[in-house]
């Protein structure tokens, strides 16, 4: 293991740490704004389904983000260094400001952007970068329209309950939410596998693209251990600032995040939880009226979806040229 692998290794655990800490707002936000569970044990919980979770789904995203977007022949250690601390200066100013914005855009927008200036754009598979924009564009509409209709089905189904189905939606989150957390380790641990995977077969560690089991464990213990700090800031902005959420809005956009993500991993497709997670919430409520969701808060966090991948590209493009012209970092890496 040369320094520049050891450094490759704790940046995306960085990563991979932060994303668990802006991430985890998304699946305990509703749970606990709903009062169905206390927020460490929601915390507590979800982190534990972050670590288990990539055991048990396969490494199709990781194969996605590392094997399939950019030639790995073609691209060298400082433009894996620029895409991550792109990345992760993304994430803090995020989390500072409290935009739930995406991890997963500003990983793809760090890689693009650095690959771009390091080694050209034809390096990129534009067949894989598309089945990547693709994953991350329809996720959110997808999450909207599904978290419409299962809500609509639960109210039909519900018409004729007593107050007390409160008590079943507040208790069945449990199973929702564990749900959800299982498909978020599974997708978004698996982006920090591809990078870290990435970087072993460019050094000649690995003769090929293959994930090990120690990527795939430090992964998820990084990803579980950022989720069990939480991200208090995003959870206050997914949990009330949409609408005042009830244990049936809760369960509908945990079932309907847990859906989309989950299928979208066992597929490849790299989505972004935040995205789901909202849009689905977004969905949820709009299902009993238009008026019910606040849509300036909506149209702040689109925005942010907006403008992620652009500004990431550019402030890791900015971040490579740094690194390949100070005699300094050139030595170390």
């Amino acid at each position: 293991m040369t320094p520049a692998i050891l450094t490759l290794i704790g940046l995306a655990l960085i990563f991979d740490f932060l994303n668990g800490l802006h991430d985890s707002s998304n699946i305990v936000a509703t749970m606990i704004s709903s009062r169905a569970f206390k927020p460490q044990t929601a915390l507590g919980i979800t982190a534990i389904a972050h670590f288990v979770g990539p055991f048990l789904f396969g490494v199709a995203v990781a194969k996605t983000i590392g094997d399939e977007v950019v030639q790995a022949q073609s691209i060298t250690m400082n433009v894996l260094f620029a895409a991550l601390l792109g990345a992760i200066l993304w994430n803090l100013l995020t989390w500072f400001l409290g935009i739930p914005s995406s991890s997963s855009h500003a990983l793809i927008g760090g890689i693009v952007g650095a690959v771009i200036v390091g080694a050209g754009f034809d390096v990129i598979k534009l067949a894989g970068l598309g089945k990547v924009l693709i994953a991350l564009l329809a996720s959110p509409i997808i999450g909207f329209v599904f978290g419409f209709l299962v809500t609509r089905v639960i109210y039909f189904f519900a018409r004729a309950a007593t107050p007390k189905v409160n008590t079943f939606f507040r208790r069945s989150q449990i199973v929702t939410a564990l749900a959800l957390a299982f498909s978020h380790g599974t997708n978004d641990a698996q982006k920090t596998m591809g990078i870290i995977t990435l970087g072993l077969v460019i050094s000649g560690v690995l003769p090929s693209f293959s994930v090990p089991l120690w990527v795939i464990t430090i992964s998820a213990g990084a990803i579980a251990l950022g989720t069990a700090f939480g991200g208090w800031r995003l959870i206050k902005t997914l949990g009330g600032k949409f609408y005042k959420i009830r244990p049936v809005h809760g369960f509908a956009s945990q079932l309907t995040s847990a859906i989309v993500i989950l299928g979208a991993s066992l597929v490849g497709g790299p989505v972004s939880t935040t995205q789901v997670v909202s849009s689905s919430i977004m969905g949820v409520g709009s299902s009993e009226r238009l008026s019910k969701v606040r849509w300036g808060v909506a149209q702040e966090i689109i925005v942010a979806w907006i403008i992620t991948i652009p500004a990431t590209g550019l402030v890791s493009a900015g971040i490579y040229w740094v690194l390949v012209n100070i005699p300094a970092l050139q030595s170390f890496l």
